[in-house]
């Protein structure tokens, strides 16, 4: 195979990596080195019974669930639609630029492919069906179409097969990504979708980068110069698929789950392994029975007991402390440790996780820091420190109609109800936040910047903003509700003056519940901002609340709205007072005030400890106004883009507008 050649089989053979390379490839080459028939043996050289036989293995590995999952797939992407399947390859076809009939044989051929390859019967007629693909007249035009557009002479399915399932292929890839991997790694991966994302993207840059045979000469470039795709198009058509074919990933895992059921992974646990895998000598990996196998992760689903639609999680006390034991041993000198507690995949409405005194006693003795319960995609992370009684956690998953009923914003999650009781009693505030990790769903068509952790209250939304994390979004939370994440669309009629340059940003924090109107669908935006709003903005953006915070000034009654957010800015060092014990919470803030409070709340919250050189002043004419106390958070904030200043000057003792406010709220939510 010619260099041009190679480059674009990875770009055109990536994009459709997303339906087959977890499944069963469309050659008997490349089945042989998809199921270990490699070494003494030529691949090629494997008989077709050989390749049934273990084809046969591997789908009598598969559980009567993983059959439907497979079944599910086979049926839902053998049967999408025209335009469906150019909205999920757009990235690609977009560079392609096929003629209509080219486009319209490439679905023939994405469906049919997807029929077989997820097909438990695919076996039957020595592979009679995957015969029909790989020399399909209409096939074979469409590939050597997109040769020539490529500049080279040819392109089959069976080269397609090699990119995806070769020596050098993705499979390949992941194979010798996986076989670096520790057993506590892998065991992550598996449960950690993102992981598997992670992975696969890794694989993909690599062949990308290095699928270049045996001269080293080629990059991404030229594969970008030869037909304009790029590894972003690739990814985004891969997330694309899996959001769009919802059982697609739960087909490849359930594919990928029976291969290692049947052939092992060849991986030696703990120790990172030596690659290769299939041949059927590998080491099988096991859920974990013994807690201290795998540091910082227990496998506790067999632990999960279902009683009508409840479940509860019957933990053994001393199992746990072994696990508490295990993680500080793989850890030492090191604070912060949190003991995941994996439940697996939960079939009931309510899941109930009671943790004895003993365990939270034993976690605190021995600096861990918080225990997380995951299940289903949800984690709920949960300090310990705070607590010196049992707590039982308990989740109930509530019906869609729960929030539909109370507002017209579009769901992107499941609706659920969080509750905490500690020694038997009910507690919904704490001192300190519980974390939790929501699952997204249904986002295909939502605006992910808008998506906002919804707190139901007396039949109301009090959106309380989150991060956005993947397909998960993550909100530190100081009082338990009913959540639920939805997309929250707020619109103004007062705003066009200043919509080129802050209403995007605007529509962003109001949707994050960090900033308000002043009702009647007016913001106004060229209205000031005074200490107290500010403070409420500046800490709900940064996920900072804490009701159990102490504030000191005496011109802040405790029942005052802004009351909370003062105490957790003063408690964490973000605003002072302007003496005399006063905050003056009706003041206007000037815009170094302003700057200043965002670069220290952004210190207190991501533990940033540096400081920033006087020189970042340098860009202002007017640096000379800001005052001293005021300068050094100044400059954290020009030298890191989150204040920038207009004709040269930056007009420190100006007082912010709220449209400016709404604009270094936006940059500050986004800094990374």
């Amino acid at each position: 195979m010619t260099l041009k050649k190679k480059l674009a089989v990875s770009t055109l053979a990536v994009s459709m990596a997303a339906a087959t390379v977890a499944g069963i490839p469309l050659s008997g080459k490349g089945l042989a080195q998809q199921l270990g028939f490699t070494g003494t043996a030529s691949a090629a050289s494997i008989s077709n019974a050989d390749v049934k036989a273990k084809v046969a293995k591997l789908y009598n590995a598969l559980t009567d669930a993983e059959k439907q999952a497979l079944l599910k797939y086979q049926t839902e992407a053998g049967s999408i639609s025209q335009a469906k399947y150019e909205a999920i390859f757009k990235p690609i076809l977009d560079k392609l630029k096929l003629s209509g009939p080219d486009v319209q044989t490439s679905h023939k051929l994405f469906t049919s492919v997807s029929s077989v390859v997820y097909d438990v019967y695919a076996v039957d007629n020595d592979f009679a069906k995957l015969k029909e693909i790989r020399y399909n007249p209409d096939n074979i035009a469409l590939l050597k179409g997109i040769a020539a557009k490529a500049g080279i002479a040819n392109l089959t399915v069976d080269d397609l097969i090699d990119f995806l399932l070769g020596t050098g292929g993705v499979e390949a890839e992941l194979r010798a990504l996986i076989s670096s991997k520790t057993t506590a790694e892998l065991l992550e991966i598996v449960s950690n979708p993102n992981g598997q994302e992670a992975l696969l993207n890794e694989a993909i840059d690599k062949v990308m980068d290095n699928r270049i045979g045996t001269d080293g000469a080629a990059t991404v470039s030229q594969v970008v110069y030869n037909l304009g795709i790029t590894k972003a198009d690739v990814k985004k058509t891969l997330t694309n698929l899996n959001t769009e074919i919802t059982s697609a990933k739960p087909a490849a895992k359930a594919l990928a789950t029976a291969y290692i059921r049947a052939f092992g992974l060849g991986v030696n646990p703990g120790t990172g392994g030596s690659g290769g895998g299939g041949g059927g000598g590998g080491v099988v990996t096991t859920p974990v029975t013994n807690p201290t196998a795998t540091p910082g992760i227990y496998d506790v689903s067999k632990l999960v007991f279902i009683v009508g639609d409840k479940a509860t999680l019957k933990l053994v006390d001393a199992d746990v402390i072994k696990a508490f034991d295990a993680l500080v041993a793989a850890n030492p000198g090191k604070t912060g440790l949190t003991l995941t507690l994996n439940l697996g995949t939960v079939n009931a409405k309510t899941v109930e996780v009671p943790l004895s005194k003993v365990i939270i006693e034993a976690a605190k003795a021995r600096g861990i820091a918080n225990i997380a319960i995951t299940f289903n995609g949800l984690t709920v992370t949960i300090p310990v420190g705070q607590f010196s009684d049992a707590v039982t956690l308990t989740v109930s998953t509530l019906d869609d109609s729960t929030i539909t009923n109370v507002s017209k914003q579009k769901l992107a999650s499941s609706v659920y109800d969080f509750k905490v009781t500690v020694g038997g009693v009910v507690v919904t505030v704490f001192k300190q936040p519980i974390t939790i990790k929501l699952p997204l769903k249904n986002t295909t068509d939502l605006d992910k910047e808008l998506l906002s952790v919804g707190k139901l209250v007396y039949n109301k939304l009090d959106f309380q903003g989150g991060v956005v994390d993947g397909e998960y979004i993550i909100e530190p939370r100081d009082t338990f509700s009913t959540y639920a994440v939805l997309e929250n669309k707020v619109s103004f009629n007062d705003i066009s003056k200043v919509q080129a340059w802050a209403g995007r940003q605007i529509q962003v924090v109001a949707a994050k519940g960090a900033i308000e109107g002043i009702g009647d669908s007016k913001f106004a935006p060229k209205s000031n901002v005074t200490r107290a709003e500010f403070a409420k903005m500046l800490i709900r953006a940064l996920n900072l609340e804490n009701n159990s915070a102490a504030q000191t000034f005496t011109d802040v009654s405790s029942t005052a709205w802004y009351a909370p957010y003062v105490a957790v800015a003063a408690e964490k060092g973000i605003i002072t007072g302007r003496g005399n014990s006063k905050f003056d919470p009706s003041a206007t803030i000037t815009r170094a005030e302003m700057a200043t409070m965002i670069s220290r709340a952004l210190k207190a919250e991501k533990g940033l400890t540096e400081t920033a050189p006087a020189s970042a002043l340098n860009g202002f004419k007017d640096a000379s106004k800001i005052a001293a106390s005021l300068k050094e958070g100044v400059a954290f904030a020009a030298s890191h883009n989150l204040v920038i200043g207009n004709a040269g000057k930056f007009n420190p003792n100006d007082t912010a507008t709220r449209a400016e406010a709404a604009v270094i709220i936006y940059r500050t939510i986004n800094f990374k």
